[in-house]
């Protein structure tokens, strides 16, 4: 039976992201084609309808809830061409403590639900021939050309998620799992009257160039391909609002100078350096901080917290008195500030600091 996948005893409802980078020329530019971003690649970030529950109009990467269908057995068919199946290619399973050994893998079940919700919200199919070679290939891909009847087949998805396997079949094709990297994760802090939480795994997958999209109009109501420092600047300008975790990625993602880099990070750090984090909210006189794991200000038992902090001093006065930063410092909808001064264990790479001007404080 397709549905939604109840939540864990914690409460958060799994869920997973496709952070899709590409190299060339932004769909739609203007001729001559506008000048490649300082970054050398671009991501795709949609919009979310005023009318959505759950972040409404914020511009968001591709994703939604991991439905009970992504991880049927019946995928093992169209996977199993490309290698040994449970998980075809994708080398040593990562821990999992599901007792279903008829379904898929956890890590390999949250892929097929980023690749689905990408073909849900923008059109945008993550697909791979399935005589195409099995092994990852040295260089970014690129996304299948949408199908005939493509507004049929994503309203069939979207009443029933089974109906992605359906399209996949007709297709000949596999979700293209191989090509998505693992890339941390994100939960949803206590927040009061928040009903939803999520907790979501990050993907990343580069691709040679931009495919079309072809936003639903009903959950997603435009896009745009935009570099790191782009995406920044259109935020500060109030163009576009970021949630927290978008903001923290992009600017994490600004440490690479290039597609290939970036590609070649994520093919070296496999399954090394994951991180996931769950803020915890502190509020201050004048503002809101959301403190990550290693901030001297972290609860270490996040897990069962459910209150928001809270304190009577400014955040001017909370950044002197400490040392130990792993913090996004939040004055106001449009004007987010990150301090990290914590150094990485492993192969995970950490945004640099961002401070605004005072001009705009």
């Amino acid at each position: 039976m397709s549905g939604p996948l109840r939540p864990g005893p914690s409460g958060w409802r799994r869920a997973a992201t496709v952070v899709l980078a590409a190299g060339g020329t932004r769909p739609g530019a203007a001729a001559p084609p506008s000048p490649p971003p300082a970054e050398g690649f671009r991501l795709l970030l949609l919009r979310r309808s005023a009318s959505q529950g759950f972040m409404p109009g914020a511009h968001v990467f591709p994703g939604g809830a991991l439905d009970a269908a992504d991880r049927a057995a019946e995928w093992r068919r169209l996977l199993a061409p490309h290698g040994a199946a449970p998980r075809p290619g994708l080398g040593p399973a990562p821990p999992d403590g599901d007792a279903d050994a008829a379904a898929l893998p956890d890590d390999v079940a949250f892929r097929i639900c980023a690749i689905r919700e990408a073909f849900e919200e923008a059109g945008v199919l993550l697909l791979r021939p399935r005589g195409a070679p099995p092994a990852p290939a040295p260089a970014p891909g690129r996304a299948l050309d949408p199908p005939p009847g493509l507004d049929a087949w994503r309203e069939r998805v979207r009443r029933d998620a089974r109906r992605f396997l359906h399209l996949c079949a007709h297709l000949d094709c596999a979700p293209d799992v191989w090509a998505l990297h693992a890339w941390g994760g994100w939960r949803t802090p206590f927040s009061r009257g928040l009903s939803r939480r999520f907790d979501t795994a990050f993907f990343l997958c580069c691709l040679r160039e931009p495919p079309p999209v072809l936003p639903d109009a009903a959950e997603v109501v435009g896009c745009q391909w935009l570099s790191p420092s782009e995406a920044t600047h259109s935020f500060l300008s109030k163009e576009i609002w970021l949630a927290p975790p978008q903001f923290y990625e992009l600017r994490r993602l600004e440490n690479f100078a290039s597609l290939s880099d970036l590609h070649k990070f994520c093919l070296d750090g496999a399954l090394e350096g994951l991180e996931r984090w769950l803020p915890v909210t502190l509020v201050t006189a004048d503002g809101m901080l959301q403190l990550l794991p290693g901030d001297e200000l972290y609860v270490e038992d996040a897990d069962s917290l459910e209150e928001v902090l809270s304190t009577e001093k400014k955040t001017e006065e909370i950044m002197k008195e400490g040392k130990k930063f792993h913090r996004i410092v939040m004055y106001n909808k449009y004007l987010y500030n990150l301090h990290v001064t914590i150094s990485s264990e492993n192969k995970h790479i950490y945004p640099k600091n961002y401070v605004v001007g005072a001009s705009r404080l």
